[in-house]
Parts: C-alpha cells; structure tokens; sequence
C-alpha cells in the first residue's frame, strides 16, 4: 500500500514538471508571467527530476541553462541512488 502510493506521487509530481516545462514556455513566447527556476527546480527535488527532464527535451526549454541541463540529471541520479539505498534497507 505505502509503495501504492509513492508510485502514485511519483506519478502526479512527474506530470507536473512535465506540465510546468510547457507552461511556462508558452507563458515565455507569449511574453507573461512566467514560472520561477526555484519553482521548476523545486518540482524536480520533490521526485519530478524525471518529468522535467523530459519536459525540458520535448519543449526546447531551458536548454541553454547549465543549472537545468547538468542539475536536473544530478538530481534524477541522486534520487536513483537514495531509492536503491532505500529499497536495500526496506
């Protein structure tokens, strides 16, 4: 039940980086209000590493930005690496 549910957050916060990838560049071409980095990259921290990395490849967003194309697979690998230690003790 409890790994029931982690998939299903892992799930939603995934589809929202996903989202907030897209979001926010139409909200960048359109010239608006737009969606801080802290927030895209808090997103990731919480567990949507995956979705925005995806959603950063599929919109053309962010590329160009070090903190994005270097962070977000860091923080993927050290979430990897924290669910194995965390499956091992379980």
């Amino acid at each position: 039940m409890i790994l029931d549910n982690f998939l299903m957050y892992l799930t939603f916060v995934n589809l929202l980086a996903f989202a907030c990838f897209g979001i926010d560049k139409q909200k960048a071409k359109a010239h608006q209000w737009r969606i801080s980095e802290k927030t895209l990259l808090g997103i990731a921290l919480c567990g949507g590493s995956l979705g925005a990395i995806l959603g950063m490849r599929f919109f053309h967003h962010k590329t160009r930005h070090a903190k994005f194309v270097l962070g977000l697979p860091a923080i993927l690998i050290l979430q990897g690496i924290a669910a194995i230690l965390v499956y091992s003790i379980a």
